[in-house]
């Protein structure tokens, strides 16, 4: 049963909530958007037809948390459909429920499908129910520093520790030595507890000078699921992707496919709705295994959009509304579904160099921005 969206409130900010504005206008939704005290003048304010100040007096992370808030302007306004973006809210399963309670289309997965993922170890569990190959790592949180120390001594050095609930590299540490894992076991736990609020990790064997592929998907409400093929986001820095390509290069075409029907098995397993990301690491000898899953766009969905010729935020809102992948409006059967070219996206990072090169912040002083055919 679909259900036509008229009103969009984007709960995001900045260049994915503009992203996700001009789908909106494009296909002839009206947008909400909401900003921070501190976003008054960010540019997304202006790309929506209407905006709304969200979480007054509190600090600019936190206004964009502001679960109830965001949800009791939808109900004032009438909105019919929540889009979260990346980061913030996307992956929260409770903020989803709360769109559902009140009969607002939460455009992402199911509740129960973001509880699922949100934990690297159940979504492991996923995999190796689908027989899919996954790291050899421990299968449920550590106790304490001894369990980590009896695992890497049965599976050998180097190792990962990893939050449980973690992403983009916060509680990760590579170890090397039964010193560096005696060292870093707590700070792990403390920088998981403050970034996810939940201080559990679990180890793993380290997949040295590893491939790090995904696979984009997308699949509808009746089961049906496709893939966009795949990207390749191996260069990293401080593990966070730096450069994202697609298709991914001197990868047999056999892994690939092997690769793109795990995917959609492990999709199909867990009633994967809407747009999703499964990934991967290869080691040197092609042998690969499941990552984790990401239940919502990506900041790199551009590369696949620009070879595939798909728009992935025009399609979240078509299943969203109810429509089927093989259906009239987005006619999504896999063989037609065709790849042309390369595409590059490269993210810059702001870094001091007098400081080790560290994570920093700043005025930017010059900015000059690339232009030309084919420059999206």
């Amino acid at each position: 049963m679909s259900k036509k969206i008229k009103k969009l409130l984007i709960a995001n900010r900045g260049e994915i909530a503009i992203r996700i504005a001009r789908a909106g206008n494009e296909l002839g939704i009206r947008t909400i958007g909401i900003y921070s005290d501190e976003d008054k003048y960010s540019l997304h304010r202006f790309k929506m037809d209407e905006t709304y100040l969200i979480g007054k007096d509190k600090d600019p992370v936190e206004a964009y948390l502001s679960m109830d808030e965001i949800i009791e302007l939808a109900l004032r306004k009438g909105v019919d459909a929540i889009h979260p973006g990346y980061g913030f809210l996307a992956e929260n399963a409770e903020f989803a429920e709360k769109c559902r309670e009140n009969h607002i289309i939460f455009i992402g997965p199911e509740p129960e499908t973001l509880r699922l993922f949100e934990d690297k170890l159940k979504s492991k569990e996923v995999a190796e129910r689908c027989n899919v190959p996954v790291i050899p790592g421990s299968e449920k949180a550590l106790k304490d520093v001894d369990e980590a120390v009896s695992f890497a001594e049965e599976f050998g050095y180097p190792v990962m520790l990893k939050a449980s609930k973690g992403g983009g590299g916060r509680g990760l540490r590579i170890i090397r030595n039964k010193r560096e894992l005696l060292d870093n076991f707590e700070s792990a736990k403390r920088e998981a507890e403050k970034a996810f609020g939940n201080s559990d990790v679990f180890i793993e064997k380290r997949i040295e000078k590893p491939k790090h592929i995904e696979v984009q998907i997308l699949a509808d409400k009746y089961g049906n699921v496709v893939h966009l093929y795949e990207r390749d986001c191996s260069i990293q820095r401080r593990h966070q992707k730096m450069m994202e390509m697609a298709p991914a290069r001197n990868i047999p075409e056999g892994v690939l496919q092997n690769l793109y029907r795990d995917a959609i098995k492990m999709a199909k397993a867990s009633n994967y709705v809407n747009a999703g990301t499964f990934e991967f690491l290869m080691d040197e000898d092609f042998n690969y295994y499941f990552l984790e899953t990401n239940p919502r766009i990506q900041v790199e969905h551009t590369v696949t959009e620009r070879i595939t010729g798909i728009d992935i935020v025009h399609c979240q809102i078509y299943i969203a509304e109810g429509e089927r992948l093989d259906g009239e409006k987005l006619n999504l059967k896999q063989e037609n579904i065709k790849r042309r070219g390369y595409a590059l996206q490269c993210r810059i990072t702001t870094e001091d160099p007098e400081n080790n090169f560290m994570p920093d912040t700043g005025v930017l002083e010059a900015y000059r921005s690339p232009a030309g055919f084919g420059i999206r």
